[in-house]
């Protein structure tokens, strides 16, 4: 679909919750997409009726990653997002946890990577209290933009040398 703001979004998931569909969420950084996001995020759509992706902005990414990151900005990184089939909204959220934007648009089905535990999930403690569910999904093993990452710096320290 798009990207859109708070407010925009909170209007689209009212209209699509008044024709029956559940709202699933998950979030994230998103620096490099790889094959391990697509995989979770197909699992996540998989859930629910829609899939809305609350995106760390750039100075949320620069203070969790350290200050080289991001790669891609934040308006290429939303672009990208939201042009993949299974992602109908996106959001971009400037705190360093979506808890805020969690509770705000309040979702049926929030989604995080196994590497979480249901109780640190940013936000679960209020989709839970709303009637809603939490729900982790197995990380695809051998997938990590911090090992991409990693790797190009090692490719481009060889060009040099």
């Amino acid at each position: 679909m798009s990207v859109i703001d708070w407010q925009a979004a909170l209007k689209q998931i009212r209209r699509w919750r008044a024709v029956g569909d559940s709202i699933v969420f998950s979030n994230g950084c998103f620096d490099l997409l790889h094959a391990g996001h697509i995989e979770i995020l197909t699992a996540a759509r998989n859930l629910g009726d829609r899939l809305v992706l609350g995106l760390n902005g750039d100075a949320s990414v620069a203070r969790l990653k350290g200050s080289q990151r991001p790669i891609v900005p934040e308006a290429d990184r939303a672009v990208i997002l939201a042009a993949l089939r299974m992602v109908d909204l996106v959001v971009i959220f400037n705190e360093d946890t979506p808890a805020r934007l969690i509770e705000f648009l309040t979702p049926d089905i929030l989604v995080k990577g196994a590497d979480y535990q249901p109780e640190e999930i940013a936000g679960g403690v209020h989709v839970l209290k709303s009637g809603g569910q939490i729900k982790t999904i197995p990380l695809v093993p051998g997938y990590s933009t911090s090992a991409i990452i990693s790797k190009i710096r090692l490719i481009n320290e060889g060009e040099k040398s």
